[in-house]
Order: structure tokens, then sequence, then C-alpha cells
């Protein structure tokens, strides 16, 4: 399997961690039985639960992309060097970027999600 499928596959990964750290900030907050009911007037989520709810929100965003580049230049046959080194910079961005979030880290995670982009920007250079 290429490195850039392989990676697509860990992204994934990589989104459901953060969805459960994400529920666990979520129920240390506002409980479970809050969290199992239909949200209606549930108390806005603060610190480092919220930043991981918005860190898991741009994943998914991300992941979109990533997934329609990945799946693109693989059914066209346009995988190379080029997105190999795309992809990886992508994921490892990605990683960096949701450890940073959580930290609460404001200048240094605009700078990994810059990074993320770049490697988003190395595969859609092969896809033309």
């Amino acid at each position: 399997m290429p490195i850039e499928l392989q990676l697509l596959v860990w992204a994934a990964i990589l989104t459901l961690i953060q969805m459960l750290i994400a529920v666990a900030g979520a129920q240390s907050q506002v409980s479970l039985p809050v969290l199992a009911g239909n949200r209606e007037g549930m108390a806005p989520l603060t610190g480092w639960a919220l930043r991981a709810q918005r860190a898991h929100v741009n994943m998914l965003e991300s992941l979109v992309i990533f997934a329609i580049f990945v799946l693109v230049a693989q059914a066209t046959n346009r995988l190379d060097e080029t997105t190999a080194i795309g992809a990886q910079i992508f994921f490892w961005g990605r990683v960096a970027y949701a450890l940073v979030y959580l930290a609460g880290l404001p200048w240094v995670r605009t700078l990994v999600w810059a990074v993320s982009v770049v490697g988003l920007l190395m595969i859609l250079s092969q896809l033309f």
C-alpha cells in the first residue's frame, strides 16, 4: 500500500483519537448524562475541553481535503515522491497541531497548521 494511503488511514485514526479526547474533556465538564441527552441548555465547554473539541473539528475539515487529494492522486496514478513527502508533512503537522492546540499555544498552533497545509499543497501540486 502506498505511503499516502497508509497515512490516510493513520490520519483517520488520529481523528478518532481526537474525538475520544474531546468527548472525555466534555464529560469532565458537563457529565455523561448531559452529553447523552439532547444537549439543550448545556453549559459551554472551556479550557482544554473546548480546545480538544475545536482541534477535532479542524481535523475533520482537514481530513476531507487530505482524503480527496490522496484518493484522486491514487486513482490517477499521480503518486510520487512529492505526494509521499506531502502526506508525511500533512500527517506529522496534524499530530503536532493536536498536541499544540491541547497545550494552548496559539502562535505555535498556527505555525504547525500552516505546515500541514504545505503538505496538502504538495499533494495538490501533483494533480495538475
